[in-house]
């Protein structure tokens, strides 16, 4: 009989099986089956260290009672701010809908940055329609009066798009001659600036003598215009260039007056205008 007092006794030995040397969990030479059944002296004299709750320390251990009203309930009384900090503040109003009031009003639009005060993208480009209107009323007018402060507007849109009509004319009509009226071009306007700031007090800019003459290139427009239908190399073609020189070159030299404030100096202005627009009517005869 083995005696579980033994301290060779292991929990599931049988009474009747007796204690054999070297015997241990899963030894498959032993005879006699083994038993898992829990012993009758098994846990019974199972002592747990107990404490006492009863007994208060130098902070007392009240559970505080939650049934007061509010999210938080109320600290006890020997409650020291060495262990907690502060209580938290309550909120007091709704969880999805919170007071508008508690939060500081923005200012949704800042100052400088506001759409309305801002200039149209065409002025942001430098193109502005009403001077190029002006502009081409005053060449299509030589005689009409034009603002002095219009003409200082170094506007190369409309100059563009007259260069490009002249060579979309002639290219039409079977002359490819685009290189010539960016080469006479380039030269031409260079010349007549250093012209104009020899003669002129306040002197021009080079922006100014480019818009200019660009602009004053739409009566030379319209005779490459008409060359498509009939030929230029008649009386009729003739007369139409020679009119078109003089008209081209009696605005230009408007226009470098009025801008430049040249008293009865614009026979001066208009004879190398009429010698460059002279060159853009050759092109468009031959």
């Amino acid at each position: 009989m083995s005696n579980p007092n033994d301290q060779n006794y292991f929990y599931g030995q049988s009474a009747g099986m007796g204690q054999q040397a070297g015997y241990g969990w899963g030894d498959a030479t032993q005879g006699e089956g083994i038993s898992f059944d829990m012993d009758s002296n098994f846990g019974q004299d199972q002592n747990f260290q107990s404490f006492d709750y009863s007994q208060t320390s130098g902070h007392p251990s009240t559970v505080p009672n939650t049934s007061a009203s509010g999210l938080y309930p109320a600290l006890p009384q020997g409650y020291e701010s060495s262990y907690i900090g502060s209580p938290p503040n309550v909120y007091g109003g709704q969880f999805l809908n919170p007071n508008a009031s508690s939060f500081p009003p923005t200012n949704m639009v800042s100052s400088g940055t506001d759409f309305e005060d801002e200039p149209p993208l065409l002025e942001e480009l430098g193109i502005n329609p009403d001077h190029i209107f002006q502009k081409t009323l005053a060449v299509l007018n030589p005689l009409r009066e034009t603002d002095a402060a219009i003409l200082q507007d170094t506007d190369l849109a409309g100059p563009l798009a007259f260069v490009l009509a002249f060579g979309g004319f002639l290219l039409l009509s079977g002359k490819v001659h685009f290189s010539y009226i960016y080469g006479i071009g380039v030269l031409g306007c260079l010349a007549i600036y250093a012209i104009l700031n020899l003669m002129a007090v306040s002197g021009v800019s080079i922006g100014v003598t480019v818009s200019v003459l660009g602009y004053c290139l739409l009566p030379m427009v319209a005779l490459s215009g008409v060359s498509i239908l009939i030929s230029l190399q008649g009386l009729v073609g003739i007369l139409l260039t020679a009119l078109a020189i003089l008209w081209c070159s009696l605005s230009a030299s408007k226009l470098f007056v009025t801008a430049l404030t040249m008293d009865h100096q614009q026979p001066l202005v208009a004879y190398p205008c009429a010698m460059l627009y002279g060159v853009f009517a050759l092109l468009t005869i031959f």
